[in-house]
């Protein structure tokens, strides 16, 4: 005698977020697939799937975690597959959330370091989701420093590892492990190290040593923030471990793995809450919207120039003030709107033209200055098609940007030669051009790369030109 198959238990769960929300059936089987083709996936659900759900079948795949998003982004709560009634599934959204606690926090970044210093390739494939940029940056914007980070008893606050062995293996005296106080040198060592991954990113690019930053923070940060530390020692320790993630983020934005750089950002932005540092975390935003730039979002790039202005209000400081205003100009410069990136500009301008030699700058924010401002107004002239005043801007951040600069110089180089060739001059640019590119070749960047090939295809409508064949044999040369 066969067995009768189990009955299906209704998915009471699934049944009240979809009354809460508003949605039809065929509205939310709408929306799951419109999310899918955010990733790439082409989902045909309709609403006999949202059908089957209710009576307690499970969708497959990625799908649960999706519908969660599609909840998410309704009810403007986080939201699980789990609190869905639905199976547990690999998030497609993993590292976006923005932790509702610093232990949580610290489980999300310490998953992606551990990840990502490993043989996981993939994590690099991962796309950049412009959507993903709303949920954290509101809940920046809305929220405050935690109440506690401190962890002052060694057995009881102690922060666990997930996914990892119970039983702790034996460590040397050198070696850090959980639990291990955390000292006021240990926080001067993590800054130390920002610095010199800074220095070597700025002159090398972001490929150099990237994956050296990462495995640090698995093996030496991880333990310190599930360690034991007081609250100002705690505060101090996440302000250093958003610096150096946002660090992690940016290389990997400059090897052109975009979807895990971003998950770094989102990471780092929460870290800055939990150091209780808004200024810090408006300095996070602007790195966002510097990839929304690059990728051509600048809706996003603007909207999230703003949040940051808005986190930290009128008392930054000048040079933080010009810092925000130059980047939503930039955000502007890619939409084509002539004016609002001209008054943005000319906001960022006047706050730069107000600080004086004596005001305290916070470290991330000391590299803006006329070097960099006149490299702001470079791009955003270059891409609004404006290249006499692109060319003169371009030229006087070259002239006053420090050696040290070597990536920012080239991409400054580069928008120089794409002003020139705007203006008819081909010889110049083709002679700028090809020094970016024996540049770009001694540098681990792909963005360095791809400023190059932007201008190579500016030069397509010359190709018979006798300075563009010479452009070519150098690059050849090259190999």
């Amino acid at each position: 005698m066969t067995e009768r198959p189990a009955q299906r238990t209704p998915n009471r769960q699934l049944a009240a977020l979809i009354a809460e929300a508003g949605f039809s059936n065929a509205g939310l089987a709408r929306r799951v697939d419109q999310l899918g083709l955010e990733h790439g996936l082409d989902l045909r659900y309709d609403k006999t799937s949202v059908t089957r759900w209710l009576r307690g079948q499970q969708p497959r795949g990625t799908t649960p975690a999706l519908i969660a998003e599609v909840f998410t982004r309704r009810l403007g709560r986080r939201l699980t597959a789990q609190d869905l009634g639905l199976d547990a599934c690999a998030p497609v959204y993993a590292g976006l959330e923005f932790a509702a606690t610093p232990e949580e926090a610290v489980d999300i970044v310490g998953g992606l370091w551990r990840k990502d210093s490993g043989s996981h390739a993939e994590l690099r494939k991962i796309a950049f989701t412009p959507a993903g940029l709303v949920v954290p940056s509101r809940d920046w914007l809305i929220g405050r420093a935690d109440d506690r980070v401190g962890r002052g008893d060694p057995g009881a606050a102690r922060i666990p590892a997930q996914g990892r062995p119970a039983v702790p293996r034996q460590r040397t005296q050198t070696e850090r492990g959980p639990g291990q106080r955390v000292t006021a040198g240990d926080i001067a060592a993590l800054r130390s190290v920002g610095e010199l991954f800074r220095a070597l990113d700025n002159a090398y690019g972001g490929g150099h040593a990237r994956q050296a930053l990462v495995r640090y923070l698995e093996h030496e940060l991880e333990p310190m923030l599930r360690g034991t530390y007081g609250e100002q020692t705690g505060r101090r320790l996440f302000a250093a471990a958003s610096d150096l993630t946002r660090l992690a983020g940016w290389t990997s934005y400059d090897i052109a793995a975009h979807g895990l750089a971003q998950r770094y950002f989102v990471q780092a932005l929460r870290l800055s809450q939990a150091a209780g540092d808004r200024a810090y975390g408006s300095y996070v935003l602007v790195t966002m919207s510097r990839q929304a730039v690059y990728l051509g979002h600048g809706r996003e790039a603007v909207q999230l120039a703003r949040v940051a202005q808005q986190g930290v209000g009128s008392s930054a400081p000048p040079v933080v003030q010009a810092l925000l205003y130059a980047v939503e100009a930039r955000g502007h410069a890619v939409l084509g709107e002539v004016r609002a990136a001209t008054a943005s500009l000319v906001r960022a301008e006047r706050a730069l033209e107000t600080a004086r030699p004596g005001d305290e700058v916070p470290y991330w924010a000391r590299f803006f200055d006329e070097a960099q401002l006149a490299d702001e107004f470079g791009h955003c002239h270059r891409d609004l098609q404006q290249y006499r005043a692109a060319a003169q801007h371009a030229e006087r951040s070259l002239q006053l940007r420090a050696p040290g600069y070597a990536r920012s110089r080239l991409f400054c180089r580069v928008v120089l030669a794409s002003a020139r060739l705007g203006l008819g001059e081909l010889d110049q640019a083709c002679q700028l051009g090809a020094e970016a590119a024996t540049q770009a070749a001694e540098m681990r960047s792909v963005r360095a790369l791809e400023y190059v090939r932007d201008f190579e295809r500016r030069l397509e409508p010359y190709r018979d030109a006798a300075p563009v064949r010479g452009y070519r044999d150098k690059v050849a040369a090259l190999g």
